[in-house]
């Protein structure tokens, strides 16, 4: 009798403490989503909930030997990328995934904070550019981040989204404002197709972590074979939920977290499905 196979997910990630973002997020949203979730810590970012306050990179090292020890013994599905602190470390990155060219990878460049404010330096920006998005299924940057990597505002989506698939690879840019709706917008490299999410913004603080979230349950379906548009329609239920049920809940007094694991609330759990 031939034993079952996980639909894992390899995080190259950080930590956080509170739990709402970077590798905690990923596990929970990985979990929620019926993937099995591993990962390599990337650094420790010290952060409460209205501000980050440091990001320490651990050893590039010890960085690509954590993903090594894994890929190399176990595999994995897909492979998805958050906080990668310093340029060395995604020239290391980008070696291990390499390796794995038949391994879906969701890279998500997380380059600046809520607040718009540049978290990275500029030579880590060109090595996401350089090294990283020709290597990637789908990057998932939100619109301030795709603005840093355009080097100017969106004006025209649709020819700004396809001027960040120039790597080659798929691109899902987040959180468009509009008025009291949010808009993301996907550019299938393989289809050379545009998807439009449109979604009325929901009142709430408790946001912290939601890129993170978002990515990783993309990256759970396209784990799972769900092609790329199911696979994001999916992340996009799954996030849209979690966000609304999120809402519900008092967490510090800044940005709190989303709620990835509405399935196990019940009474949520029927409000939102009734």
């Amino acid at each position: 009798m031939s034993k079952k196979k996980l639909n894992i997910v390899f995080l190259i990630a950080g930590s956080e403490p509170l739990g709402s973002a970077g590798m905690q997020a990923d596990i929970k949203a990985i979990t929620a989503c019926g993937g099995y979730a591993a990962c390599a810590l990337t650094g420790i970012v010290d952060e409460d909930t209205q501000r980050v306050k440091s990001v320490t990179p651990l050893p590039v090292d010890l960085v690509t030997s954590q993903a090594e020890s894994f890929l190399g013994d176990v595999g994995a599905q897909c492979i998805k990328t958050g906080v990668l602190p310093t340029a060395e470390i995604i020239h290391g990155v980008a070696d291990v995934l390499k390796r794995y060219p038949d391994v879906k990878k969701v890279i998500d460049p997380v380059i600046v904070d809520s607040k718009g404010r540049q978290l990275v330096s500029d030579s880590s920006i060109d090595a996401y550019k350089n090294e990283l998005f020709s290597l990637a299924t789908l990057i998932t940057p939100n619109r301030r981040e795709a603005e840093v990597l355009l080097g100017h505002k969106i004006t025209d989506i649709e020819t700004d989204i396809k001027e960040l698939g120039k790597w080659g690879c798929s691109v899902i840019v987040k959180s468009i404002e509009e008025g009291d709706m949010l808009t993301d917008v996907l550019y299938n490299a393989e289809t050379d197709k545009i998807m439009v999410f449109k979604k009325k913004r929901i009142a709430t603080n408790n946001v912290n972590g939601t890129g993170d979230s978002f990515s990783s349950a993309i990256a759970t379906y396209l784990s799972k074979g769900y092609d790329l548009n199911a696979a994001v329609e999916k992340g996009e239920e799954f996030i849209n939920k979690a966000i609304a049920l999120g809402a519900e809940y008092e967490f510090g007094h800044g940005y709190g977290p989303v709620h990835p694991c509405f399935m196990e609330d019940k009474v949520l759990h029927e409000r939102i499905y009734s």
